[in-house]
């Protein structure tokens, strides 16, 4: 087996937008380093480093390659055991040909949900995969999408190649943890992933779980990215927070929009509102999660009428900006969220919040019938 330079090499870090250089070795982010400045909140940083849509890309007539990674996940201190740590997925031009779960290394030991970390190192481990094809083929390896996960090591028995250029679109996307998808059962079945291979369009997954907030800086690292289609689905985390009144709502959705269309002035770019989640269509935020397990909205329903935002508010709001700017933006479309996850399958929300695995594939088929159709938006 042979090194191969994981920077500088042939190897093609793809859905990252930075690769922070650690002591292990070189751990992508879906954010570029500049935006570090611009947040607070650890969690912002926490999900950035989780590689939802992150893969290695390179060709290679290897039999047999090595991944040697060092990941980090959580463990709560009443749990006997960490967090799992998802699955690595190795594609064979284009079809799955293995999947490992990715080994436990850092664990960083919390007393609760939010309470302080402590970190107990962890060591690099190894992930092999063998009996490839021996010929020359694209590879990539698909990281997990719920756990950070630090490059350390590449090793191969064979040549590694750049990968050629397919000519593939590219698609920005950027959402909540509905996108981001920690609950899918492996990176490849995120419903952006499943939406990208069925609409032959390469994908970079800039969702943030519990961050989806209008950010500036995500506008600016949109408006920045080379993309040829664009997708905003927008609406949880700012009920589920209460970041906004229906005052401020309106106008950091028109600035966020702006500052998008200041780099891609006519790009396809389609706004999706909220899936649905039964306790916060009628009722605002904040909320919490129940003794059930199941998420419970704090707010009162007779807010709304004051300007606190419920799910069906904020669609209606989305409907009616998209339909304002219509006349402008011919490129701008809207798609109501519950086309994705409807209102008869809330059943398949565990937690009353995030759908299961089952349901983020189909919602992958659903965006990809609706997105890729010969008259769709990204047709």
């Amino acid at each position: 087996m042979q090194a191969v330079p994981l920077v500088g090499g042939p190897v093609e870090f793809r859905g990252a937008l930075d690769l922070e250089t650690t002591q292990a070795g070189v751990m992508p982010r879906r954010l570029p380093a500049w935006t570090k400045e611009q947040y607070q909140d650890p969690s912002v940083y926490g999900v950035t480093v989780m590689p939802s849509g992150v893969r290695l890309v390179f060709r290679t007539d290897a039999r047999a390659l090595e991944f040697e990674v060092l990941t980090s996940t959580g463990q709560l201190d009443s749990d006997p055991h960490p967090r799992p740590t998802g699955m690595l997925e190795l594609l064979v031009d284009g079809a799955l040909a293995g999947r490992q779960q990715a080994p436990v290394g850092n664990v960083l030991r919390m007393a609760g949900p939010g309470a302080v970390q402590r970190l107990i190192p962890g060591e690099p481990g190894t992930v092999r995969f063998s009996g490839l094809p021996a010929d020359m083929k694209r590879v990539e390896l698909w990281l997990p999408q719920q756990t950070p996960t630090e490059l350390v090591a590449l090793r191969a028995d064979g040549e590694v190649l750049a990968p050629l250029p397919d000519g593939r679109r590219r698609w920005v996307h950027h959402g909540s943890s509905i996108s981001h998808c920690i609950e899918a059962d492996g990176p490849t079945g995120t419903w952006p992933v499943v939406a990208a291979a069925l609409g032959g369009v390469e994908v970079i997954n800039l969702s943030q779980a519990g961050n989806a907030l209008l950010d500036p800086y995500v506008a600016r690292t949109i408006r920045d990215t080379p993309a040829d289609l664009i997708s905003l689905k927008v609406g949880i985390n700012i009920v589920s927070l209460s970041a906004f009144r229906l005052r401020t709502f309106g106008p950091a959705v028109h600035g966020f929009l702006d500052t998008i269309r200041d780099g891609h002035p006519d790009t396809p770019l389609l706004l999706v509102s909220p899936v649905s989640c039964p306790a916060l269509e009628e009722a605002p935020g904040p909320t919490t999660t129940g003794p059930d397990g199941r998420l419970t909205a704090l707010g009162d329903p007779a807010d709304v009428a004051r300007g606190a935002l419920s799910l069906a508010v904020v669609r209606a709001e989305l409907a009616r900006i998209a339909a304002a700017r219509q006349t402008s933006d011919p490129h701008l479309h809207y798609l109501d969220g519950r086309e994705l996850l409807g209102p008869d399958e809330t059943d398949d929300l565990a937690d009353g919040l995030h759908p299961t695995a089952a349901a983020y594939r189909r919602m992958g088929k659903r965006f990809a019938a609706h997105a890729f159709a010969p008259d769709g938006p990204f047709r």
